[in-house]
């Protein structure tokens, strides 16, 4: 039996036509997909947390995986991500940490072969706590046009003894990003940087 116990998951999804600007040939879709879990160390402190990265790794592909079928189904649409986690009340930032390998590595395999690292905010908070999940380009960090985030949040979560954990894909750029620097055209994608 696994030890992830889920409350419940949310998928959220935005379609972005522009933002004071012409509206866009194509609109922005920005997915978000959360989980709530309970924290198997919350109220105390535990030295080793990191066993309990490999049994949410399921949760991470799965959750991937929805926001794929949400925009529609094709991976290669998929040009933006970020991932985050918001630790109840009786828990320590460093839970929320636990989410980097999971999240990031689940939405690399559902994507195929992306390249750049996947930006991470953490916080501790009540129930209702809003995280702002920044975004980048799947295979270049220093694509500005993908410089992004995506607020998310439930009213209910995460008790003081769950963890709120989150996902976030975008389809592209902001709708209307004029900041210059490295265009995902121009990606050399040998680095996760350039």
């Amino acid at each position: 039996m696994s030890p992830v116990k889920l409350r419940k998951q949310a998928l959220a999804i935005e379609e972005i036509h522009h933002e004071g600007g012409k509206p866009a040939a194509e609109p922005l879709h920005r997915v978000a997909c959360l989980s709530v879990i309970a924290n198997p160390f919350a109220g105390r402190y535990a030295d080793e947390l990191q066993w309990f990265m490999e049994p949410l790794k399921p949760l991470g592909l799965e959750m991937a995986q929805r926001m794929i079928a949400a925009l529609g189904g094709d991976a290669a649409r998929i040009e933006g991500y970020g991932k985050g986690a918001i630790v109840g009340a009786g828990g320590e930032l460093e839970h929320g940490a636990l989410w980097h390998v999971p999240g990031g590595y689940a939405m690399r395999e559902a994507l195929g072969d992306a390249k750049a690292i996947v930006p991470s905010a953490k916080k501790v908070g009540a129930p209702g706590t809003r995280l702002d999940v920044p975004i980048t380009h799947i295979d270049a960090s220093y694509v500005r046009s993908h410089f992004d985030a995506m607020e998310v949040g439930l009213n209910d979560a995460p008790r003081a003894d769950e963890l709120l954990l989150a996902l976030v894909m975008t389809t592209g750029p902001r709708v209307h990003a004029r900041m210059g620097g490295l265009a995902a055209a121009d990606i050399e994608g040998a680095d996760g940087l350039r």
